[in-house]
């Protein structure tokens, strides 16, 4: 009986023993083939996040693509604008330009037509506006040589503007213009006329010597002595005093 447990028992021990590899083995599949599955699982996981994360940075590059060209597009109409104002600005410039010219050249064209305040050798007045070119054109006559027309020139001046501040000095000329054609008398008549109503005149010494050399080409040779003492005696340390002085001496 107890031979027969012990054999039972061996013959259990026995299946047990072989029933266990089967089971390890049963096992073993089990979890490789979990371990697959989730290894394919991970490796669709990884393609989807792949092609996804491959899909935002293709959709990344076109946006920095698209925000590149957009920001060259910005730049260019950046640049055209500042070469337009560029543009615009110097035109503007250009324009106030010619309009201050073009006011400054109208100012000067319409004080051409106005009265003008001056003052000439200290004396105060208005001129007119050909008064002064039509005073320099007979001067330049003079100068010239042209006595004749420049006695015309400054006679016609000082019946055209007897109030002219040129008036004493176009007087002075004419006189001058006078005695250079020998009209002595007329010449006188002028220059007596100039300084009379401008005694203290800077060109008074002169007209009165030139009132003496009147005196000597017509022969009165006391009254020149006399102009010319009185030339000295008014005009005390000027220029003409001392012509009118240095010219007594060669009287005789």
């Amino acid at each position: 009986m107890k031979a027969r447990v012990s054999t039972l028992l061996w013959l259990a021990a026995v299946s047990g023993a072989a029933m266990l590899p089967v089971a390890t083995a049963h096992a073993g599949v089990f979890d490789d083939d979990e371990a697959r599955k989730a290894v394919i699982t991970l490796r669709d996981q990884f393609n989807g996040f792949q092609a996804t994360a491959t899909q935002r940075i293709e959709q990344n590059s076109r946006t920095t693509i698209d925000i590149q060209n957009q920001l060259e597009g910005l730049r260019q109409e950046v640049a055209r604008l500042r070469g337009q104002n560029e543009v615009l600005q110097n035109t503007v410039e250009t324009l106030q330009k010619q309009q201050k010219d073009y006011y400054a050249d109208l100012d000067a064209r319409l004080k051409k037509f106005e009265p003008q305040q001056v003052t000439v050798d200290g004396r105060e007045g208005t001129v007119q506006p050909n008064e002064k070119p039509e005073y320099d054109a007979a001067l330049k006559q003079f100068q010239a040589g042209d006595f004749k027309s420049s006695g015309n020139s400054f006679a016609a001046f000082v019946k055209k503007y007897p109030q002219s501040p040129y008036l004493p000095l176009a007087q002075y000329w004419l006189g001058n213009a006078l005695y250079a054609q020998r009209d002595y008398k007329g010449s006188t008549t002028v220059l007596q006329n100039m300084l009379q109503a401008n005694p203290t005149h800077p060109k008074a010494p002169d007209a009165m010597i030139a009132i003496a050399n009147n005196q000597l080409e017509s022969g009165q040779k006391a009254a020149a002595r006399k102009t010319l003492e009185q030339v000295v005696a008014k005009y005390p340390g000027t220029e003409g005093a001392q012509a009118a002085s240095n010219r007594l001496k060669t009287l005789k």
